[in-house]
């Protein structure tokens, strides 16, 4: 029986061979614009030409297609050699720089050249359409302008506080279950779903409860969900992504069904349970904050602190001290325990707002922030960039750089951000870029960092963790926010004098 084309064409084998010739021709092109790039310019002299200073050139677009499964690591080995430097692209150069310096003129000084431009909104669009995360101008300074009136409201946080405090109450119910029957869980996942709880709850009013059971199309949702946001990230180092969309065909084909899946979630929750809501609300609300509520779930501080047990005992030591102000020793319920956690008491944690901030320095929400120039320009290091350059600055290798952290730079060391008599040292956001800075400056700072505290304040306070597998190094997928590949499986045990 024959074969149909089609069919034959759809093989991996044939993606592949058609990829390599693709390539081939991309390479080819690349050649050729560096050439052009070098033909004399009217109305410019040799000299003048001379000037110009551009980043060192680290590789191509093809070394980051080949360590796309580690690039994160990838662009830190880069950055090690020079804290700024270029990709060759077939139609841009790619300007990474680790320099907080430049992350400063990028973001704050002359903000206005760099912005997400068409090149990231185009790469973006499928999966964030028109949200805060993908646009530049009047429609992200509208949506600035609205969330920034939502944050600075009293009420809104103390309703935020109110909804974690109800969340770490059901997460303590969660975990209790497995450790009851020492059954393994992915921390990973169930903090996925109790962000999606936060989020409903927080922004649009809508309880979805997805913490409480586990059907089937949450857990579809979450995989296409993340799966989409992979493939997008894809086509940063995939020059080819336009014309396999057009053609519906290999990775842009796959993300097109787990773009479906997304929108048959969203859709019908924004018809089903917004409804309940008097809030106008697009698809693109509900995916952005989700992406956001991502950075703010604390699954790499139980990472950290299952590697280091005296940082987890010192957590400890200061929430009981802090605690035990209020319950005298006592024996307490869980629900009288997290409503106890007001920002009065969580604020005096010092110690653990060192934790979690040195872990948001080894392990950015976002590890990569790239924008676009959008004229010829000079960064504070000297190095030219072009119009329509990418220049990104990456706080995941920016945590690791001796040069801004000193020897001890991937040592995990709260201590570093506390000071006698003084307490918590606040560095600049432009060298501690969790949060960005500048006019993008993260405007959800606060509530996230409330988040996490009460999340760490109530789990570490009934639970001890410890990794499933010890031997296991965590490793990232290499997407828009940062995600342990495989998720994070651990055992919890509770602790001694608490009856669970």
């Amino acid at each position: 029986m024959a074969v149909p084309l089609t069919a034959v064409l759809r093989t991996p084998a044939a993606e592949a061979v058609a990829a390599f010739a693709l390539l081939l021709i991309a390479a080819v092109a690349l050649k050729l614009v560096l050439l052009w790039r070098k033909l004399p310019r009217s109305g410019r002299s040799s000299e003048e030409r001379r000037k110009k200073m551009y980043a060192p050139v680290a590789g191509t677009v093809f070394h980051h297609l080949l360590n796309f499964g580690r690039l994160y690591d990838f662009s830190t080995s880069c950055a090690r050699q020079n804290p700024t430097y270029r990709i060759l692209s077939p139609f841009h150069s790619e300007v990474y720089t680790a320099d907080p310096a430049n992350v400063e003129y990028i973001l704050k000084t002359n903000f206005t050249n760099y912005g997400k431009g068409d090149y990231n909104y185009c790469t973006l669009k499928d999966l964030l359409g028109d949200g805060i995360f993908a646009v530049d101008g009047e429609k992200w300074w509208h949506q600035r302008k609205i969330a920034s009136l939502v944050f600075s409201k009293r009420i809104f946080r103390e309703y935020s506080s109110i909804v974690f405090r109800g969340n770490a109450l059901k997460l303590v119910s969660v975990i209790a279950q497995a450790a009851r029957s020492n059954s393994r869980m992915d921390i990973q996942d169930i903090f996925m779903k109790s962000s999606m709880d936060s989020i409903f709850q927080v922004a649009f009013g809508v309880e979805l409860n997805s913490l409480s059971g586990s059907n089937e199309e949450e857990r579809n949702f979450t995989e296409a969900f993340d799966d989409a946001n992979v493939l997008i990230s894809w086509r940063y180092v995939d020059p080819l992504w336009k014309m396999k969309k057009f053609l519906n065909f290999g990775c842009e084909a796959e993300l097109k069904n787990k773009l479906k899946v997304v929108d048959d979630f969203v859709y019908k929750i924004l018809t089903h349970k917004v409804s309940q809501s008097s809030k106008q609300l697009q698809k693109e609300d509900i995916l952005s904050r989700l992406l956001n509520e991502r950075e703010q779930d604390p699954k790499n501080i139980t990472y950290q602190l299952c590697l280091h047990a005296s940082i987890e005992e010192q957590v400890v030591r200061e929430v009981n001290a802090v605690t035990k102000l209020i319950h005298h020793d006592e024996p307490i319920a869980m629900d009288v325990f997290t409503a106890s956690l007001t920002d009065k008491v969580i604020e005096k944690m010092q110690y653990l707002h060192a934790t979690l901030t040195e872990t948001m320095r080894l392990h950015p929400a976002v590890p990569l922030d790239p924008k676009i120039c959008f004229s010829d320009d000079t960064l504070p290091d000297g190095h030219d960039v072009r119009k329509g350059d990418m220049v990104a600055y990456m706080p995941y290798a920016m945590g690791r750089m001796r040069s801004i952290w000193g020897d001890d730079a991937e040592v995990f060391l709260p201590e570093r951000w506390l000071k006698d008599g003084v307490g918590f040292v606040h560095e600049s956001p432009y060298k501690f870029t969790a949060f960005q800075g500048g006019p993008r400056i993260c405007l959800g700072k606060d509530m996230a960092y409330r988040q996490m505290k009460i999340f760490a304040v109530t789990l570490l306070h009934f639970f001890k963790f410890k990794l499933s597998d010890e031997n296991r190094l965590v490793k990232y997928r290499t997407m828009l926010t940062l995600q342990i590949e495989n998720g994070l499986l651990l055992h919890a045990i509770p602790r001694q004098g608490h009856d669970i």
